[in-house]
């Protein structure tokens, strides 16, 4: 894998430098895991004008690993920052080096760094120009190679099996926060890193809630029943959400609301291929609930990008722009809450691909069917 983290450094040392930059800090955890395979929270990736040495992991006084993370690979240099410099920050210390090397000029992570921080790196190497290294790393992460999106396999695998073992299990009675943390717990037992994002369990008036915080409100006959949870495996992040009723018979408007929503999820599915806009696959998806009258109900947007976060470009809404590429991991989640009545969110996590290839991959594979439980 060493060669794959060099390879991916190298293109991006090609587009800085394009851009009039001599050296890069890349400070974002995500990108600076991309970049590496792994390093402690914290550190900050050192870039210089040549490939392979120049680069260097500059890591903070007191370590410490997140779940899951790769060993950073053998070749990347690692600088430990003495215990005695306690308030030292890997950032202000990288562009220091990189003055210290002769570079003129640093790229640096703006959206990343705080304008205190950002004055800080100024002050330390005043003799530096610094520019915008903006979402270069994230543009750059859009496209998953294999092995990302084996993991994300996986982690959908994870989420998929904790979800169906909790079906299994008796569930009237039982509050919203007891089912998240069973969930999770699940999770961990499959070999997850942990919970992708913190699960959202919903029942009765909370169900399709999005981002719903689990209260202690208890499971109860004739309930919708909302969740959503994801699994991290070796840092990559999956996503599903079903909605169940509880009880033997659905009321009709539960059905109704059920099939207009999966009717939704399932042309948001559709419309997934390479060189689709963006903005096209959420209109695919939003104009079955505008046309039934539920378009109030409908979230700002019908998905979003996942891989080393949970929410990542690209934003499948209205206004997004850009257009699709294969091999890009994507959620597609429409939902719609009725205040006081509840509500339905199907999402699955799915990989683009082109229709010679079948189209888009399925990476969650619970089933969509209204069970009743």
């Amino acid at each position: 894998m060493s060669e794959v983290y060099a390879a991916r450094r190298a293109l991006l040392r090609e587009r800085y430098a394009t851009a009039g930059a001599e050296a890069a800090v890349v400070s974002r955890p995500a990108n600076v895991r991309y970049l590496c395979g792994g390093a402690p929270a914290g550190a900050a990736l050192l870039l210089g004008p040549a490939a392979g040495p120049e680069d260097l992991l500059v890591c903070p006084p007191d370590p410490v690993r997140e779940p899951g993370r790769e060993r950073v690979e053998e070749p990347l240099r690692t600088l430990l920052l003495p215990m005695t410099e306690a308030e030292a920050d890997p950032v202000v210390t990288a562009a220091g080096l990189a003055a210290s090397a002769g570079a003129g000029s640093l790229a640096v992570e703006e959206h990343h760094l705080s304008v205190a921080r950002h004055r800080a790196v100024a002050a330390a190497a005043p003799r530096l120009r610094l520019t915008d290294l903006a979402c270069a790393v994230e543009q750059q992460r859009l496209v998953k190679d294999e092995e990302e999106i084996s993991c994300l396999r996986i982690a959908a695998e994870i989420a998929d099996q904790a979800l169906g073992e909790l079906l299994e299990s008796i569930l009237v009675g039982r509050t919203e926060r007891h089912l998240a943390l069973e969930l999770e717990r699940r999770l961990i037992d499959h070999g997850a890193d942990g919970p992708a994002f913190p699960t959202v369990v919903g029942t009765g008036v909370n169900a399709g809630r999005p981002g719903h915080t689990p209260t202690d409100r208890r499971v109860e006959e004739g309930d919708f029943l909302c969740i959503c949870l994801g699994a991290g495996y070796r840092g990559y992040r999956s996503e599903v959400g079903r909605t169940f009723v509880i009880g033997t018979t659905p009321a009709d408007w539960q059905i109704e609301l059920y099939e207009l929503v999966f009717e939704a999820q399932r042309a948001g599915r559709e419309a997934l291929a390479p060189g689709t806009a963006y903005r096209d696959v959420d209109a695919a998806a939003r104009h079955v609930l505008d046309a039934a009258g539920y378009g109030e109900g409908f979230g700002a947007r019908t998905g979003h990008g996942v891989g080393l976060e949970i929410d990542e470009d690209p934003r499948l809404s209205p206004s997004a722009m850009g257009k699709l590429d294969a091999c890009v991991p994507v959620t597609v989640e429409p939902g719609v809450h009725l205040p006081g009545r509840g509500g339905v969110r199907i999402d699955d996590t799915l990989v683009v691909r082109p229709e010679a290839d079948g189209g888009p991959e399925l990476l969650t594979i619970t089933t969509k069917e209204l069970l009743a439980l």
